[in-house]
């Protein structure tokens, strides 16, 4: 039989195809194969005990932002949201009685875990990788029936990889060099690779979820212009979270995609251009876990803030002192931060109104940090017309370390004075479980309430042993 027009075409689009099947397996650099496979695994790898533990206490102070956020606008549009563009009841929203589809419940939890300055941060890569990570697990564990251990790898592995991206990127100076956000970059890697992980793809499926994610991966710097946190707590967490669960049910479904986003015509390097080399995407995997060096807030404000309140504190624990033996109290930080935090009108973000709260309440609760109506009381500003700020050049060039140097003039004429080089909460100064626990007591208590946060602490520690991540919807639920 003589070959037709069609059947040559067909033969040939069919040898074309081949071809470039050929091509792409053959040009998957020695980064994204090393990448792809350590992706492929996680699901059945162990943890180290330490990197389990390290986690436990991410997902439970990521839990505690979401829960805590619904109560704040951020949260609340959120909630909103998900309850108009419910989809197929999947997937929890956490802190209500919603159950919709895995998209829209990544979205809305990744909202409510960055409503607030909440959440973890990880200073090698300038992003909040738990806002993103664990709404991602939480919602593809519930999809794919998975079990506690599968969810806890699976928030690991989206720590691995997001953070690795940003960082690979520049962080600080590649986000001011080119008005890219690197928060949503690094979240919706973050992800991708944790809600890949509860899907169980193969390493080639991974290579092509990396591919979707790369396509997705966007945020502006202009997030900083945002006054009401809304649309920073979109783009932070709620967009990316979004995105990298797209990028895995795609997946998932029988998407298919490029074999090396990191290499090849139009790759990802080429379009982002990182600042440091793409040898960072694999160094020290399985080796160095990123959510061991992930930071907790300690005190939910601002991260300026951080160090002056853990200098007060330190000073009021060691001499007990009342805020009528204070005369007046001055706070050294960084020149820069010190612009972020003096005297702002939100609570949360002034510095100056926290160290008064801090006298008064000898801590600085969540419900403190966020009550606006304090900012007129009498008594909290008596003390804070007591404390001055001041910048300190030589405290900005230990950036990104946030060191302060508090001191207290007492009206007996002692100077009480404290430094703070390591913030509590930090890698270099890590809080306890105990601690871990006890943030998360101040933030989930007042919406859920003691019985239930219990019970939902419990959970998470023993994460483990439960058989499938649809027994802790009733423990983050309101109802």
């Amino acid at each position: 039989m003589n070959p037709t027009r069609r059947t040559l075409l067909g033969t040939g689009a069919a040898f074309a195809a081949m071809g470039r099947r050929a091509f792409a397996a053959a040009q998957v650099s020695p980064i994204m194969d090393t990448l792809s496979r350590y992706m492929a695994g996680a699901a059945d790898r162990p943890l180290p005990a330490p990197v389990a533990e390290r986690t436990k206490q991410a997902v439970l102070d990521t839990l505690a932002a979401m829960i805590s956020g619904s109560e704040l606008p951020p949260g609340e549009i959120a909630l909103k949201f998900a309850r108009a563009y419910k989809g197929d009841a999947v997937a929890t929203v956490v802190a209500s009685d919603i159950v919709c589809g895995p998209l829209e419940a990544v979205l809305a939890n990744g909202m409510l875990a960055h409503s607030d300055e909440t959440d973890d941060s990880h200073p090698a890569s300038l992003s909040h990788p738990g806002a993103s990570a664990v709404p991602a697990a939480l919602a593809a564990c519930e999809k794919f029936g998975r079990d506690g251990n599968r969810f806890l790898r699976a928030v690991a592995l989206g720590y691995d990889v997001g953070t690795r991206v940003t960082a690979m990127l520049g962080k600080q100076e590649y986000q001011a060099d080119t008005h890219l956000g690197s928060h949503p970059i690094a979240g919706t890697f973050c992800a991708g690779a944790a809600a890949a992980c509860a899907a169980g793809l193969n390493a080639q499926q991974m290579r092509w979820l990396l591919s979707y994610a790369a396509q997705q991966a966007s945020g502006l710097a202009s997030w900083q212009r945002d006054t009401q946190h809304i649309e920073k707590s979109f783009d932070f967490a709620g967009m990316p979270a979004r995105n990298g669960m797209t990028a895995a049910l795609l997946v998932e479904a029988g998407g298919t995609g490029v074999e090396d986003i990191f290499s090849g015509a139009d790759n990802f390097l080429l379009a982002y251009r990182p600042m440091h080399d793409s040898a960072m995407l694999t160094d020290g995997l399985g080796v160095r876990y990123e959510v061991m060096r992930t930071d907790v807030k300690k005190w939910t404000v601002g991260s300026p803030i951080q160090a002056p309140l853990d200098a007060l504190d330190n000073l009021l624990k060691k001499y007990r002192f009342e805020p009528a033996q204070v005369k007046s109290v001055s706070v050294r930080v960084g020149s820069k931060e010190a612009d972020v935090v003096d005297n702002r009108d939100l609570p949360d973000i002034s510095l100056q109104h926290m160290m008064a709260v801090m006298l008064i309440d000898k801590t600085a609760s969540f419900k403190a940090a966020h009550d606006a109506a304090r900012m007129k009381d009498p008594a909290v500003l008596k003390e804070r017309a007591k404390v001055t700020l001041i910048r300190d050049d030589e405290l900005e060039k230990l950036l990104p370390r946030r060191v302060a140097i508090v001191d207290v003039a007492l009206t007996d004429g002692r100077v009480l004075s404290e430094r703070v080089d390591t913030v509590r909460g930090t890698t270099g100064n890590p809080m306890t479980r105990e601690e871990v626990i006890a943030k998360a007591r101040d933030l989930i208590v007042p919406v859920l309430g003691a019985e239930k946060f219990q019970k939902l602490s419990d959970a998470v520690f023993g994460l483990e042993k439960m058989s499938n991540i649809l027994d802790l919807r009733p423990l983050v639920q309101k109802v």
